[in-house]
């Protein structure tokens, strides 16, 4: 391995770095995104019967915040109406949105590092392939001269196909998981919306 590392020179290192840090990332976000940590399949309806004579107590709800994800966006529901009870819908509403957003950014955190890696390995490896092919012509002999040097070609050759064969290898996978990611996030957040909409429908009967 080290010596396709040798053989691909310099060019390469950019593209090493980002394999390592899109490897980080994509351990870092199967962890994050785990279910039980975003939307615990029985949550709500947890929600909804610690909720069915009232707003629970400070200590239920700092508990649902600290839960998950989800978990955050009904504790902001329950929290509104429990400092006012007599909020307008349509604040209890903003509320809850403002939570879903903030929601949205913690899931989609990493994921614009991810695909800006997926976009950029494949550049990165043609400037290797670029500076392998300046180094061909460099090792062509001026007129006039005996011939080229080579090993400077072949060392040119080298690292033209490892950058362009690395970028894709690093890029490929990249893609791959952040497509996979993104189509998760949506699901989440698909999931938070109809779950707050559920909250605010049944906390409307407590607003007073």
């Amino acid at each position: 391995m080290f010596s396709i590392i040798q053989a691909a020179g310099w060019p390469i290192w950019p593209l090493l770095a980002c394999s390592v840090v899109a490897l980080t990332l994509v351990i870092e976000r199967f962890i994050s995104l785990k279910t039980q940590k975003v939307a615990p399949p029985r949550l709500l309806d947890e929600a909804l019967a610690v909720s069915r004579d009232g707003v629970p107590a400070p200590d239920v709800v700092a508990q649902l915040e600290q839960d998950s994800v989800l978990g955050a966006v009904l504790a902001s529901g329950f929290r509104a109406l429990d400092a006012n009870p007599a909020c307008s819908e349509a604040d209890l509403r903003a509320t809850m949105e403002a939570a879903g957003r903030e929601a949205a950014h913690t899931l989609e955190k990493c994921l614009a590092a991810l695909a800006t890696i997926a976009s950029a390995a494949p550049l990165l490896g043609l400037l290797g392939t670029v500076i392998g092919m300046i180094e061909i012509f460099g090792s062509q002999a001026p007129a006039g001269s005996t011939g080229g040097n080579p090993a400077q070609l072949a060392q040119g050759i080298s690292i033209a196909l490892y950058n362009t064969a690395f970028g894709l290898m690093v890029a490929i996978p990249a893609l791959i998981f952040w497509r996979y990611f993104r189509a998760r996030v949506d699901r989440y957040l698909l999931t938070l919306e109809l779950a707050a909409e559920r909250l605010m429908r049944h906390l409307n009967q407590f607003r007073k």
